[in-house]
């Protein structure tokens, strides 16, 4: 346990006059957050994030605490990758409680994690929106260095994630799955998939005809694999399982963009490190 990361990371954004501003960025290796970006002028303040010990081990315990004042809007990405280290016995622990208040809106999209065999992880996400503050978030977990043959074999992934408001849950996710050729082939598991991914978006209700036309490109864009869209009782969630997670972000994207534009009247600014 000597050697594990204990790392902390606290940010908070605010709107002052018309820009956003990190005007607290606190950082407890490995975490670091690199300068803040502007590529779509200054509303939206994009910030990346950087694991400087390149993945985790087991053992290692990982905090965030992120808040958006009222009206501030930021993009947070990574760096690259994430990966997570096969483990002799102990978890990494990963933990991030989100803020996001009035009229506020934050855009979570992490590249994707590489998970090893043996791997050992549980992260827990709560959100806590205000009213009219909004929530983007994607998740691109590719289970097993498949480039190389590896499955996910003997180890554990645990996610749960939560979204309130007013005391009253909007969303609630919990995944969990351990790693063994059952849970790889089955229909109820990874259908002998290599990624599982997520997009959420929480914070208002979305039309049905977006959803119609959030399905269409699915249709249209001739991806592999299987999808889900389901509309949330105040958002909309979008699954992925393939083994591209090129056509995962691809899609990702698009998606992304339709909701950019119906609630933002803003097109989408794609993070440079991508």
């Amino acid at each position: 346990m000597a050697s594990s990361w204990v790392g902390e990371l606290q940010l908070d954004f605010i709107k002052r006059n018309q820009q956003t501003v990190l005007a607290r960025n606190y950082a407890v290796a490995p975490w670091k957050i690199q300068r803040s970006l502007y590529p779509e002028g200054e509303e939206v303040c994009h910030c990346i994030l950087l694991h400087t010990a390149g993945g985790l081990v087991g053992g290692d315990r990982l905090s965030a605490k992120i808040h958006l004042q009222p009206h501030a809007q930021a993009l947070i990405t990574t760096a690259t990758a994430s990966k997570i280290y096969r483990s002799t016995g102990a978890e990494s622990l990963q933990n991030i409680h989100i803020r996001i208040d009035e009229g506020a809106s934050l855009e979570w999209f992490p590249q994707e994690t590489i998970a090893f065999a043996e791997a050992k992880y549980r992260q827990t996400t709560r959100i806590d929106l205000a009213p009219s503050a909004t929530c983007t978030l994607w998740e691109i977990i590719r289970f097993g260095r498949t480039a190389s043959g590896e499955k996910f074999i003997d180890g554990n992934w645990r996610s749960h994630t939560e979204v309130w408001r007013d005391q009253m849950p909007l969303w609630i996710d919990r995944q969990y799955l351990n790693g063994n050729s059952e849970m790889l082939g089955s229909p109820n598991g990874l259908n002998n998939y290599a990624i599982a991914a997520s997009f959420i978006f929480v914070g208002v209700q979305v039309e049905p005809e977006l959803i119609t036309l959030i399905r269409s490109t699915w249709e249209q864009g001739n991806y592999q694999g299987v999808s889900g869209v389901t509309r949330s009782l105040c958002g909309l969630v979008c699954r992925y399982c393939g083994d591209s997670s090129s056509d995962a972000r691809k899609w990702f994207q698009q998606i992304w963009q339709l909701l950019r534009v119906s609630y933002r009247d803003r097109a989408i600014c794609v993070p440079r490190v991508w």
